[in-house]
């Protein structure tokens, strides 16, 4: 069990959508506010060596909690290709090596649901992770991010370092990425449905089929779930987190519409790409493991991320 009351954690991208919502997470269970360190790019870019040398040395964590990422949606991830495959694989890299230098309490490694086969059985039980090629559009990022999985049950193997990796699935909730140049579906839909209301338009135009169905988890729930595996999980295999469910984005869509208030009509643009077929975890390994459960109702969570929208981040 690690205490939090006694350790100096650093959250790479802790000042992002997630990061904040695991610092508040951290502080409810103890930590204190002087010892949760957010190392800044303007300071430390950790895809370069040096910089993730000098961060280890200034800030000397005794567990790191590695949430940065380089990321978007299915648009983002191709144009994006070759820089998102070596940010994330960079800044990984250097952070797990010198973690093994700092000797600390743990490291946390954040993956990612891209990591999975295109055709993964529903639904997604970690064991399948290796049996195929993911889905083309986010393979770059997916497969830079599992060679982290690898990385960390290697180290903890040669090393003892006290490595977990976990694979959240799509996040969403107050204060997501609402750019729509790199948001995913949830806030690029709510935008969209937003502000077709306000202008009055007749119709929305969603990207792809509408078959293809996801998971959500409610950013809150996540932080709480790398909590409780920081602070209880300590094996080298890998654990998804996730609620549980599966969606379409079709039903996904005429719900966020609902819930917004618009009353115009649904197109679908099928010359865009759908993206994986399906998503769901398996989530059994983090309720044995750590006593993971989703808690927020999808459909509150949802409201609570319009109310954000409309009345804050609309607004900026």
């Amino acid at each position: 069990m690690i205490d939090f009351k006694q350790q100096r954690i650093v959250v790479t991208g802790g000042a992002g959508f997630l990061g904040a919502h695991l610092r508040d997470e951290l502080r409810r269970r103890g930590a204190r506010e002087e010892n949760l360190l957010v190392p800044r790019i303007e300071e430390f870019d950790l895809t370069r060596e040096d910089d993730v040398r000098r961060m280890y040395a200034r800030m000397k964590p005794t567990v790191v909690i590695h949430l940065a990422a380089q990321v978007g949606g299915i648009g983002a991830n191709r144009e994006n290709p070759g820089r998102f495959f070596h940010a994330n694989l960079a800044m990984g890299l250097h952070l797990i090596e010198h973690a093994r230098h700092a000797n600390l309490e743990k490291f946390v490694q954040i993956g990612t649901i891209c990591a999975y086969p295109k055709f993964t059985p529903v639904p997604f039980k970690e064991e399948s992770l290796w049996d195929g090629y993911p889905e083309e559009t986010n393979a770059p990022y997916g497969i830079a991010k599992k060679a982290l999985l690898v990385m960390i049950a290697a180290y903890r193997a040669q090393y003892g370092l006290r490595g977990i990796y976990l694979l959240p699935v799509n996040l969403y909730g107050p204060g997501d990425n609402f750019n729509p140049e790199s948001s995913h579906v949830i806030p690029a839909l709510i935008r969209r449905f937003v502000e077709a209301k306000r202008r009055g338009d007749d119709q929305v135009v969603v990207w792809g089929t509408g078959r293809a169905s996801r998971e959500f988890l409610y950013v809150e729930d996540c932080a709480r779930a790398i909590a409780l595996a920081t602070e209880r999980y300590d094996r080298p295999d890998p654990v998804n987190i996730g609620a549980g469910f599966e969606i379409s984005i079709g039903e996904l869509a005429e719900k966020i519409g609902r819930l917004v208030g618009f009353s115009g009509e649904l197109v679908f643009d099928t010359s865009k790409p759908d993206g994986q077929p399906r998503r769901c975890l398996d989530t059994q390994r983090a309720a044995s493991e750590f006593g993971f459960q989703a808690g927020m109702d999808f459909d509150e969570g949802l409201r609570r991320t319009i109310d954000w929208w409309e009345t804050q981040g609309g607004k900026r």
